[in-house]
């Protein structure tokens, strides 16, 4: 597999029309200062908490390895809050990229183009899966995705019977289930900003509600609320964006259960290990081969407009999806990241060397 052996820089082929030069030389200014202001001299990162430390690594050899550019700025926000603040605008104020551990949603494509950002480039980098994850001095859990969602939705089928749906009764794992453990229900999850939150609410509470009777009769909205929304009863505690932080809190707290990506579990296994979800644990071939249930593609989105003008974009794109950092045996593997399939990889290397922007 090629590493753009013959790269030509991504602008090159990227040609703007006069206008859209002439708007972004107008957004670049800093309105106010007596005098224009040079654009940015380095790359601005947000997004994606789980993406994050990937980024931050490409970052620091793309830092090392030039002599020409600044290491990029990076900042976790959130998978969501990344998105939202790249699609504001263009110009030196607004992000150049945004880190994602889900792929952007028509919505916020249409709120990029609203505010002028109208060709954005999608690069998936490789597949990362999500853990319930708890101290290594405490039992493994051995769940299915219906418990896991027994466990955390707000409301669940009467455990009484009667057909109905009522604010969710189980404190303890082991009222959901006599083999599980007799410890009370309390698990650190990302927020609704999260990334890695939309994921396992679409990989783990809408598949743990599937085959709930009560929850199937339901129709439209009702039904989408029934699965996913979670407790806030104090079982599902909302824990911010740094999920190293919520590896730290399960070392002091070993009833607890953590939700966060494979990759911190993976460079954490000192501290914690994860649950067997359907059977299978989470594990760097189970998640390549499909096989862990709980599993998602990472993305980080560009904003074409920026290329060229930033310096050290296609630069570092180059890095990001050479070879050496997301091949099969790339340094981002050593982290954790689960690499593309050959296939799959040689399509998003395409579309990274073309600028092809996104349409969904």
């Amino acid at each position: 597999m090629g590493t753009y052996s013959n790269y030509i820089p991504l602008h090159s082929k990227t040609p703007w029309s006069t206008l859209a030069c002439a708007a972004l030389a107008s957004a670049l200014i800093t309105v106010g200062n007596a005098n224009a202001q040079a654009a940015r001299d380095y790359i601005s990162i947000v997004g994606s908490s789980t993406v994050y430390p990937f980024a931050t690594v490409v970052a620091e050899q793309f830092g090392r390895s030039s002599a020409r550019f600044k290491s990029p700025k990076i900042e976790s926000t959130g998978s969501g809050g990344g998105i939202r603040l790249f699609c504001n605008g263009i110009g030196v104020e607004h992000p150049d990229i945004a880190n994602s551990s889900r792929r952007i949603q028509s919505s916020e494509l249409e709120l990029c183009a609203k505010n002028g950002v109208t060709e954005v480039i999608e690069v998936k980098i490789g597949y990362d899966g999500i853990v319930l994850a708890n101290a290594n001095s405490a039992p493994q859990y051995a769940l299915t995705r219906e418990q896991v969602f027994l466990a955390l939705a707000k409301q669940v089928p009467d455990p009484a019977g009667g057909g109905r749906l009522v604010d969710n009764p189980y404190r303890r794992w082991s009222e959901i289930d006599r083999a599980l453990p007799a410890v009370a229900i309390e698990v650190l999850g990302p927020p609704p900003t999260s990334g890695t939150r939309d994921a396992f609410v679409e990989l783990v509470m809408d598949v743990g509600c599937a085959s709930l009777a009560e929850i199937e009769v339901l129709e439209g909205s009702a039904r989408q609320i029934a699965c996913q929304t979670l407790r806030e009863d104090g079982a599902f505690i909302e824990a911010g964006e740094n999920d190293n932080l919520i590896v730290q809190k399960l070392e002091s707290n070993h009833d607890a259960l953590g939700i966060f990506g494979y990759s911190f579990l993976d460079q954490n296994r000192d501290k914690v290990k994860g649950s067997i979800i359907d059977g299978v644990a989470p594990e760097f071939e189970a998640i390549a081969d499909g096989s862990y249930p709980v599993a998602r593609p990472l993305y980080f989105y560009v904003k074409k407009a920026h290329v060229g003008v930033i310096p050290g974009i296609d630069e570092f794109l180059r890095e990001f999806t050479s070879e050496a950092a997301t091949g099969e045996y790339g340094y981002l593997t050593d982290r954790g990241l689960i690499p593309l399939p050959e296939a799959e990889r040689d399509e998003v290397l395409a579309g990274v060397q073309t600028m092809r922007p996104l349409r969904l």
